[in-house]
């Protein structure tokens, strides 16, 4: 059976993988604190599907309340641990089945396993609070292996602590014209990309969301990344089939390992 990945863009992807649905980070909004959405259309309602869906950190691109209150009843949320004191807005979605997790463990749904990995990224939920929760990225394990990074800079140990994958999608840009500490740029990605070794890799992480009134500033940090990993994958991991996805376009990929 092919796994299918979507990107809906920023760091939201679906991934359908042995009948279940997977979704990550969604974020569904045309307009975000000082972000809009400046490029692709908002994903559809069906966009919003998921068996489990997968919350990286508690930024608010990433942890985005609105668009986890437009998830089915009954669907499962897996976030960091100490999420919900640190978020309190989490508490009130009752019609979601919330687990907090670390790295480490593995949560089974249908016939995919999920294993939590850690993430090199500040785990705030900034500006509010001081409370803390880990970053984390998620290895969904069904046909294939696909390691959905989140947000994440590039640390030593990566290859070994998210383990052999097939798929990898790597964020390789940002929100705004400078990426800051615990963030993969195009060049970082790319490097990322010849450690785990994947069969398939997918950016995303860019070319959403700018800040308003900024389109003038750096913009080559909002078009770029995806042209540049694909143009750097190609030299640091030149065995990596490196697929550039449209907002809302897929990939369907055959993977025997």
């Amino acid at each position: 059976m092919p796994v299918e990945i979507t990107w809906w863009g920023h760091a939201t992807c679906t991934v359908e993988d042995a009948n279940v649905r997977v979704l990550t980070d969604p974020l569904f909004a045309r307009r975000l604190a000082h972000l809009r959405r400046r490029q692709g259309a908002v994903p559809p309602a069906g966009a919003c599907r998921a068996d489990v869906t997968l919350v990286s950190h508690l930024h608010a691109d990433h942890l985005h309340l609105p668009s986890l209150a437009g998830l089915a009843p009954g669907t499962r949320l897996l976030v960091p641990r100490g999420a919900p004191r640190a978020v309190p807005g989490l508490r009130r979605l009752r019609h979601l089945r919330i687990t907090e997790v670390v790295a480490g463990e593995e949560i089974r749904v249908g016939e995919v396993l999920i294993r939590v990995v850690p993430a090199l990224h500040d785990g705030r939920r900034l500006p509010v609070g001081p409370q803390r929760s880990p970053a984390l990225g998620y290895v969904v394990e069904g046909e294939a292996r696909t390691y959905f990074a989140g947000d994440t800079g590039l640390f030593d140990t990566m290859a070994e602590q998210v383990g052999p994958v097939d798929v990898a999608l790597l964020p390789v840009g940002g929100w705004g014209p400078y990426l800051g500490e615990g963030h993969l740029d195009a060049g970082r990605a790319a490097r990322a990309l010849a450690r785990l070794a994947p069969r398939v890799a997918v950016p995303v992480h860019y070319g959403t969301y700018w800040p308003i009134g900024m389109d003038a500033v750096r913009p080559h940090e909002f078009h770029a990344p995806g042209d540049e990993f694909v143009r750097l994958a190609a030299v640091a991991a030149p065995r990596v089939a490196v697929h550039k996805l449209g907002h809302g376009e897929s990939v369907r990929l055959e993977v025997a390992r």
